[in-house]
């Protein structure tokens, strides 16, 4: 069947397809970002079809094994227990956050079980070796190619099919029959479907790194985060040693489990108790700090909400928010200044969420305004006490999910006081020893354990 060539203009932001050319994108709103692309396509007009296979689903069969697991318990329960076979998964994160180095340290746990190919479009063999050698990786079980033509890797892959492929990364891969530069919308998207439609019928689990623009988003069209089974996220600034691994995608398991890996000269090493490394070097009766509990998927996790209120030097005050909702923070502020009468709009306010960690459950807002009127009053929490709810625009304490998980977490731990919604009592079947429970109602009964 002969080919059929044509142009189209692809937007370089969103991957919006248009027949000619226009000044904005009609998708993402974006100015002189659509570029022409060459394509090729054969006419499929009178082409007889045919599925390719059709089955039962109550007859499928799940009883062979199907995951893969890697020994890495912080990254296999993002997973949701390990890599399914013939899956895809697209690993992303800021610059030196540590996505190469988790890939390394995978090939080093199968490196009995598996044979890994590896595929560098951004680092020459010699680099990945050095690498590899200051993390203890022996790399015998990994083959390396140093390619960027999607098409030959493919072949490569169809000719020695490996047990499990990694491409680092997506945004060097190219199809030459595609007139774009590597990274661009077009050859990011096609470069994914070839490598997806080559994995899937041989079951080869595949690793896709990709990068993120400075906006923090996966870089490419969006359509590259549908394509694959799993998105995983790295969190954290570089600059620190701890990183949080989350699943935004994960057709295979929960989007709620997140992995919390500390950075070290040896590689990226599992942190077994979040909890602890996130209280640890916490300052005692000082004013401003607060913990709380939030839950990531099966497992409660404290951390330290600090707020830092002072006041201003200039005509409007400032509000920083570090790992909670910008807008979430200036709604509680609002609602402590018309149900409390405390006011905070001539006062700096600083809010931060210690280790790293972005809480993005409303679980933490009790929690928050405490830490704001410690910080305005100048009067410091207990340092065994733990507060948790949801505070509603009328200054009603709202009930939270499994508060019982979140009790028992605390008295692990040590603390011997809980703040929580009056409503959450119900939920506790049985109260840990050394823990007293203090339900409240609404915000006033809250601020007045500050004393």
């Amino acid at each position: 069947m002969a080919s059929k060539t044509k142009t189209v203009y692809v937007c370089g932001s969103c991957g919006y397809e248009s027949v000619k050319w226009v000044g904005q994108c009609p998708e993402c709103k974006e100015w002189n970002t659509l570029e022409e692309v060459v394509s090729t396509s054969k006419s499929a007009v009178g082409t007889p079809r045919r599925v390719s296979s059709a089955e039962v689903l109550s007859n499928v069969n799940t009883s062979g094994e199907h995951r893969l697991i890697s020994g890495i318990g912080e990254f296999d329960r993002v997973l949701g227990g390990g890599a399914v076979k013939g899956s895809v998964i697209l690993l992303s994160g800021d610059p030196g956050i540590g996505k190469s180095t988790i890939l390394l340290q995978v090939c080093e746990a199968f490196k009995n079980t598996l044979s890994i190919l590896y595929v560098s479009g951004e680092e020459s063999a010699v680099q990945i070796k050095l690498r590899a050698g200051r993390l203890g990786v022996s790399g015998e079980n990994v083959t390396i190619i140093t390619e960027t033509d999607t098409a030959a890797v493919c072949e490569f892959i169809n000719a020695n099919k490996p047990d499990m492929v990694m491409v680092d990364s997506i945004q060097t891969m190219r199809i030459d029959e595609i007139a774009s530069a590597a990274g661009s919308v077009v050859q990011v998207r096609e470069s994914t479907n070839m490598l997806l439609h080559t994995v899937k019928p041989l079951d080869i689990p595949l690793f896709i790194v990709g990068h993120v623009n400075k906006g923090g988003e996966i870089a490419g069209p969006k359509v590259l985060e549908h394509i694959v089974d799993t998105v995983l996220y790295f969190e954290g600034d570089r600059n620190q040693s701890y990183r949080i691994l989350r699943a935004i995608k994960n057709r295979f398991g929960s989007t709620n489990e997140i992995g919390v890996f500390e950075m070290r000269e040896s590689g990226l090493s599992e942190v077994e108790n979040p909890s602890a490394m996130m209280l640890s070097g916490r300052r005692p009766e000082v004013s401003g700090g607060c913990i709380t509990c939030m839950i990531e998927g099966t497992r409660p996790i404290l951390s330290e909400v600090q707020a830092l209120v002072t006041t201003t030097g200039f005509g409007n005050p400032r509000r920083m928010s570090n790992g909670f909702d910008y807008n979430r923070l200036n709604m509680l502020l609002a609602i402590l200044e018309k149900r409390q009468g405390l006011y905070f709009s001539n006062l700096d306010t600083y809010l931060n969420v210690v280790g790293g960690m972005r809480i993005n459950t409303p679980a933490a807002d009790l929690a928050v305004c405490m830490a704001l009127v410690s910080g305005l009053r100048d009067i410091p929490l207990s340092d065994k006490c733990i507060v948790f709810g949801e505070v509603g625009l009328s200054g009603e304490i709202r009930s939270v999910e499994r508060a019982e998980a979140r009790v028992i977490e605390a008295a692990r731990l040590g603390f011997s006081e809980c703040v929580l919604p009056k409503s959450s009592l119900k939920q506790i079947s049985k109260v840990p020893d050394g823990i007293t429970l203090i339900g409240v109602k609404n915000i006033k009964e809250a601020i007045d354990l500050i004393r």
